[in-house]
Parts: structure tokens; sequence; C-alpha cells
């Protein structure tokens, strides 16, 4: 077998994902719900796509055309005319259905008059990110969630152990003591985050701000593996749980009670049931939950069971 031909088997057998977001103004954001959902369906992509006044946000996974077409409906709506996206593959299709949503913010972090398009941090590519989070001079800060950090973070970041994206605010308000260096750099998944992170800092009165630009799914794409500065897998936001250096699919499996990134010393744990429970949230769980995901997991199998779909899944 040729390599064109391995290549058309494995995008026969895989699903595209594209990820992508776009700070824009919208003013019709509603109306373009049904046309991108209509498109999406027709073109067998699945995944979530928000939408709001301030622009889109998601991610998409289907066969490799119909992932084009959809990023060519998306480009040829004059607002998103400069949409970027960044792609990798998964061994199947990461998401059971397609959802289009209409947000009040793309990425929500619950801070009034916070506009990226208004004031940002300074982008930072991948291949300049080693040298800027490397200089003494420089505090390095993840803006992800205590579940995502937990797999994977750059060497010598600062954890703020937030639960949500909306504790962050509070976080950086609360934690003014942090040490004191003339430069700020920020990264998180795929870079929307950081957009309005950079910009709530900049308000904050932090001047010399910093984001890698792409996000960690971009740094990973792009920076051999022996000279990066990252350890460990990056969470995502789909049946993949994780991915790795060159964006291969990572190993983690997710916990479906709680959500939260398994390696498989943890899913060998006696505290883990599928679906269920696992070290992480079996004491939080009473007999009565248990029961209930136990009932849901039962459901999932028996749809399977029928060559269905459990939608609650």
């Amino acid at each position: 077998m040729t390599d064109g031909d391995e290549k058309q088997a494995q995008q026969q057998s895989d699903a595209l994902v594209a990820a992508l977001y776009h700070f824009t103004p919208l003013a019709d954001f509603a109306d373009l719900q049904e046309p991108i959902r209509k498109v999406c369906e027709d073109n067998a992509v699945k995944g979530t796509l928000l939408l709001a006044h301030e622009g889109i946000n998601g991610t998409i996974a289907g066969p490799d055309e119909g992932i084009a077409n959809v990023l060519a409906f998306l480009r040829s709506i004059p607002a998103l005319a400069g949409l970027e996206h960044k792609e990798s593959r998964a061994r199947s299709m990461p998401f059971h259905r397609m959802k289009v949503r209409l947000k009040k913010e793309i990425v929500t972090m619950g801070v009034e008059d916070i506009d990226p398009l208004e004031s940002v941090g300074t982008y930072v590519d991948p291949q300049d990110w080693n040298a800027l989070i490397a200089d003494p001079d420089t505090l390095l800060i993840d803006t992800r969630n205590d579940y995502e950090t937990a797999i994977g973070q750059f060497q010598g970041a600062v954890d703020p152990q937030t639960r949500s994206f909306r504790e962050f605010p509070d976080w950086v308000r609360d934690n003014r003591d942090l040490p004191k260096k003339p430069k700020i750099a920020m990264y998180c998944t795929g870079g929307i985050r950081c957009e309005k992170a950079t910009a709530f800092m900049k308000a904050e009165g932090f001047e010399d701000v910093y984001h890698l630009r792409g996000g960690i799914l971009k740094y990973l794409e792009e920076v051999p593996q022996d000279e990066s500065l990252w350890d460990g897998a990056c969470f995502v936001f789909d049946e993949r749980v994780s991915v790795t250096h060159g964006l291969k699919q990572g190993e983690h499996r997710l916990c479906r009670a709680c959500r939260y990134p398994l390696t498989a010393k943890e899913v060998a744990s006696p505290l883990f049931e599928d679906g269920v429970s696992c070290p992480y949230c079996h004491a939080t769980r009473s007999e009565a939950d248990r029961a209930r995901y136990r009932e849901r997991q039962r459901q999932i199998a028996l749809a399977k069971s029928r060559g269905k779909q459990h939608l609650g899944r």
C-alpha cells in the first residue's frame, strides 16, 4: 500500500476534528443558528458551536469533505471571513450529535465590558513560546480549570486550580501577592480563554501580558517533542478526552459521573465504576447518586446493544 493509499484509508476510518473561534460583532447571530445547523447535518458533521454577539466558538468533527464544506460556509458569512481553525484527527467520531447554541458569551467569564477586539495581550507564536516562558522575568499562568491542569501543564506554570473560567477573575484579584515579574505569559487549550483572560489582566492594570497563539493545541502540533516544555497530555472537550504531541489521541478515559480525565491506573482503582464513580468523585456521591448513575449506564448499554445512541450520554 502506498503512502497515499494509507492516508486515504485513514481518512475513511477516522474523523477530522476542527477547533475554531472568532471574535467579531454578530448582531444577527440568532438568525445564523438554523442555517449553520443544517449545513453541518447535511455534511455529517457533529460537535458543538456557540454563537453570541461577540462571535463564534466550538469544535466540530466529521469526514474531511464535510468539514471543508462547513468551514467554507462559515467563511462565506462576511463577519466570519477571517475565521481560523486548527485541525487534528480522532480514531472515531468524537461527538454524539450536532449542537448550535445561542449564548451571551462564546466563552463565559462573567465580567462586563471585557472586549478582546479592543484590548488583548501580545500574541506569541509557538516557536517563540519556549524563550518567553524560560525567561526568569516571566510569570507563567495556566488559565484552565483543575481537571484540565491535572493531566498536563507547561513546566513552571502557576495553576489557579479553578473549577470554572468564571472563577478566574476572582483568583487574579485575590492573588495580588503572586511573584512580581515584569512579564505575564498565559495559555489555554485553543487560545480563546486567553483572549478574555489577557484583556481582563490589562483592564486590571497589568501591562506586559502575553498569550500563546493557538493555545496548547497549536504548540503540540508545531513544536517537536524533543524541544517541548510541555509535560503530560492536553484535555480536550470531546470523546478523545486528551491529545499529546503531534495532536495524537491520548489514553485518558472520562469519568461519566464527574467528567474528570482518568489514567489507566485510576481506571483500575476499586473506586472506579464505569459511568458511576472514580477516585476523584466517589467520596462526594451518595448511594442514591450512584444508583441513578448505574441506571443511566444501564440505559446507555441497552441502547448500544440495539444499535442506537443514548441521548443522555
